[in-house]
């Protein structure tokens, strides 16, 4: 640790300084009160475009985007730049949803997509399976951004879970006192060292090791003499289909996340939506070279830290800034990955709080509540969401966590058809979205479950690259698991819609119904609905 001290206290101290800066968010655009999901969840709804650029980048781009992107890249190659297709091609896609989304969450008092789900189709019980879905899928996330600050602990030879739990008390402190407005405050310091660091690296690190033909000879050769199939430094016959659909897929899940969504529905009008998707792709640049981390690991021959006989993949990153990087800046780029763990995972804790609170203590447990007491259950169930999160760490092998994450991606798509086809036709039956829902999450756990990992010795859950020989075809290609669960899922909605009107089964509340409810041209056309007796 003595051969780290620069780089830790440099790590600390913009740590601390961020943390001042989560706790003075409280008084920033403060308003009158903070005891309302709108305000404390929400930021008062009232970001601009600048803020919410940072706050939805910040959102997307993790610590653990950070550090696991290049891993990929450095253990499997090409194939770890699926980052950059998917993040160019959801936000034309998302374009289409959010402002949308927007409009109708501002005019009728939404705060979750699962408030939408309960009001346009008029079932608790799908809202609720709507509710549960984003829970799951946001948790190991959470956990996930751990793992990013653990990585880069170890790298300065701090072992041990204290230092992760201080964090993420501190974390939890002033996320509980300031809500939105602390994630949204910081994004700026979080993004603004990302963009130094990388840029730094990107033109620092090469010029180190001879040069960008070195930097990819290196990864060609390292590649060339492995036996697996499906890597190498260009795409492949075996590969291409995992990355096309594996772009595809999680482009559409992207912005399923319910801490996605609570970032947009912080803006303060469609405008700013607009202006944030049509710019947002800028962020895919920066993807692009953090992915490059992963080629320059490779040529600069750097080797992962070992635990107990294990390498953990994750440390890639850290331990290339350590060996390239002069003692003072490896602290500064090691801080960038623990603030940028920060953000999101107090934004993802919010986001679930929300859903806990609006979609099953509301809905369930106390159906008069004030947003007094909104508030106050959501703080509380912020701070047990990231109890939740630390536990993962401290009781479950941190691959496991990697492994649920996988798993989440799998599940939140199955809320598409509800929440984002949802906005643009009714014709679905709430009891087709639940049959699809069900049958979507039952084949993509059937397909994760086969998947194996030889690297690590698991027969199960092992990745999401689902082999097409399981379907009886000769090849070696695989199809990301996701994409496979969505068909089924969107099949079986579809089928079972019109087995159900065809039967003229009872679909909802009327109130609903209205075609206007979800007028889009501008936000005037949205109409307020009467959801009386609804709720």
């Amino acid at each position: 640790m003595s051969a780290h001290t620069t780089e830790l206290v440099i790590f600390v101290l913009l740590f601390l300084i961020v943390s001042g800066m989560g706790f003075v968010a409280a008084r920033w655009r403060r308003p009158n009160d903070l005891a309302s999901l709108n305000e404390w969840g929400l930021g008062g709804r009232s970001f601009g475009s600048w803020i919410t650029w940072f706050l939805v980048g910040g959102d997307l781009y993790t610590a653990y985007t950070f550090v696991a992107v290049p891993a990929l890249v450095f253990s499997s190659g090409a194939l770890g730049f699926y980052a950059l297709p998917y993040t160019v091609v959801v936000y034309p896609l998302v374009f289409l949803v959010l402002a949308r989304m927007w409009s109708v969450s501002h005019v009728h008092g939404f705060v979750t997509p699962a408030d939408f789900v309960r009001a346009r189709f008029g079932s608790p019980t799908l809202a609720l399976a709507v509710a549960i879905t984003g829970l799951i899928a946001t948790m190991p996330y959470i956990a996930l951004q751990l793992v990013g600050i653990e990585a880069v602990l170890k790298t300065m030879g701090i072992t041990g879970h204290l230092p992760i739990i201080i964090a993420f008390a501190i974390l939890a402190a002033y996320t509980y006192q300031s809500g939105l407005r602390a994630p949204a405050l910081i994004a700026f310091v979080k993004d603004s060292l990302i963009y130094i660091v990388i840029l730094a690296a990107v033109i620092y690190i090469p010029a180190k090791l001879g040069g960008w033909d070195s930097i990819f000879d290196a990864a060609k050769a390292k590649f060339d003499a492995t036996p697996a199939p499906g890597d190498g430094h260009i795409l492949n016959a075996n590969n291409q289909l995992q990355y096309v659909t594996l772009a595809f897929g999680s482009a559409l899940a992207l912005f399923l996340y319910p801490h996605s969504l609570t970032g947009v529905l912080a803006s303060k009008n469609r405008n700013v939506i607009k202006r944030n998707m049509s710019a947002l792709p800028a962020y895919s640049f920066v993807l692009g070279l953090i992915a490059l981390l992963g080629f320059m690991a490779i040529a600069a021959g750097t080797k992962p830290v070992t635990t107990d006989g294990k390498a953990d993949a994750n440390t890639i990153v850290p331990q290339l800034f350590d060996q390239m990087f002069p003692d003072w800046f490896a602290g500064v780029a090691y801080a960038a990955v623990g603030i940028g763990a920060l953000v999101p995972a107090a934004i993802m804790s919010i986001a679930a709080a929300n859903l806990f609170t609006r979609n099953i203590y509301r809905e369930y447990i106390n159906k008069n509540a004030t947003d007094a007491q909104e508030a106050n259950v959501s703080k509380l169930v912020s701070l047990l969401v990231k109890i939740g999160a630390v536990l993962c760490i401290l009781l479950l092998d941190p691959q496991f966590s990697i492994d649920l994450q996988l798993i989440g991606g799998v599940i939140i798509l199955q809320t598409l058809p509800s929440v984002a086809l949802g906005l643009y036709t009714r014709w679905f039956h709430k009891g087709g979205l639940i049959a699809g829902w069900a049958a979507g999450l039952a084949a993509g756990m059937w397909m994760l479950y086969l998947i194996p990992n030889p690297a690590n010795g698991k027969a199960h859950f092992g990745g999401s690259a689902f082999p097409l020989s399981n379907f009886g075809f000769d090849t070696p290609m695989t199809i990301y698991a996701g994409f496979l669960a969505l068909i089924v899922n969107l099949v079986v909605t579809v089928a079972a819609t019109a087995i159900l009107k065809a039967a003229k089964v009872a679909d909802g509340d009327d109130a609903t119904k209205q075609d206007d409810y979800f007028a889009d041209e501008g936000d005037a056309k949205v109409k307020p609905l009467d959801l009386t007796g609804s709720h």
